[in-house]
């Protein structure tokens, strides 16, 4: 079933305004109208959900000024890509815990509220999200990514039994929306076949570039890309597991005020989720205004979120749930 209109997700929180994936950042989203919070999901070495954008945390963590943890830095191979630095899963969660959040993007954010926070585990995010919830008299659902599902099940710490056991030891998330999502295929295509359709828990297809390829399919040694996965044969197989699709905005490709991708996913009856709005000059392209990359132009995001919205989409990412607020706010 559709929306009435389009869902407000907090990417990673309000991360145009605090450090991504705090609980900080999550409660700034609720309390700036977010409908939806996003956590992306990684591995301690002791088997806990902790959020993180990737496992790999030298950029949004001060784990380089901990002298304990310098042995700790490596060379891995994370979907078929050489990364170095300071990994999650070398960590039990009480050291992660002794860590503190840094800006992801301090060339166009700053970085004011470095070391203020600690990184959060996704029990905990539900905590404050019922908390929330029950506060503000509204349900607040959330989105769950489960960030490199191969990587982790390689490394005997695949995330999704773990995700779904919370889900239902959480009283809160046995009914409020959740969405959970994968870049990759084969993850939800399993959870598809533990999740009956029609409950609180959702699926959604998330799709890289065109030319990009989920690492699943690269693993399995049968790649497909994700140009393959938005033709209407690709959006028909995908409705067959997945609820909603994930592109990214630039990939709605509007022409004569449509969108074939998302007209061929409503075909399919799959909703389009879509990411990702940011407020700064530097990710607005033809919507950007005066002043520098860092500059903020709100006016600007508001017309490029309300040009997608006209294209139908359902519900949409923002690091500026604020501002997303006020587009959907506006369409009444």
């Amino acid at each position: 079933m559709r929306p009435s209109r389009a869902l407000v997700i907090g990417h990673r929180g309000a991360s145009a305004l605090r450090p991504e994936h705090t609980l900080e950042s999550y409660r700034k989203a609720i309390e700036d109208g977010a409908d939806i919070v996003e956590p992306d999901l990684v591995s301690t070495r002791d088997g806990v959900l902790v959020a993180r954008h990737e496992n790999e945390i030298s950029g949004t963590t001060d784990v380089a000024a901990h002298p304990e943890f310098a042995a700790r830095r490596a060379t891995k191979t994370i979907d078929g890509e050489r990364v170095s630095g300071w990994f999650t899963e070398d960590f039990t969660l009480a050291e992660l815990k002794t860590l503190r959040a840094r800006e992801r993007l301090p060339e166009l954010r700053g970085t004011s509220r470095d070391g203020q926070y600690e990184i959060p585990t996704f029990d905990e995010i539900v905590a404050l999200v019922a908390a929330e919830s029950a506060r503000r008299g509204r349900v607040v659902g959330l989105a769950p990514e489960i960030k490199h599902p191969t990587y982790f099940a390689q490394a005997g710490l695949a995330m999704e039994d773990r995700l779904l056991d919370a889900l239902r030891a959480n009283a809160y998330t046995r009914t409020a929306p959740v969405i959970v999502q994968s870049f990759e295929t084969a993850n939800l295509r399993a959870l598809r076949a533990k999740l009956a359709r029609g409950g609180n828990v959702r699926l959604l297809q998330l799709f890289g570039g065109a030319h990009e390829r989920p690492y699943d399919t690269v693993a399995a040694g049968r790649p497909r890309t994700y140009g393959e996965l938005m033709r209407a044969d690709g959006l028909r197989e995908t409705a067959a597991y997945a609820d909603a699709i994930g592109p990214a905005h630039r990939d709605l490709d509007p022409r004569d005020g449509r969108s074939a991708l998302v007209d061929a996913a409503h075909d399919a009856g799959l909703q389009v989720i879509v990411y990702t709005f940011r407020p700064e000059n530097h990710f607005l392209g033809t919507y950007a205004g005066g002043g520098g990359p860092a500059a903020r132009d709100e006016a600007g995001s508001m017309r490029q979120i309300r040009d997608a919205l006209a294209l139908g989409i359902d519900a949409f990412f923002t690091d500026d749930p604020a501002l997303g607020r006020r587009a959907v706010d506006a369409e009444r």
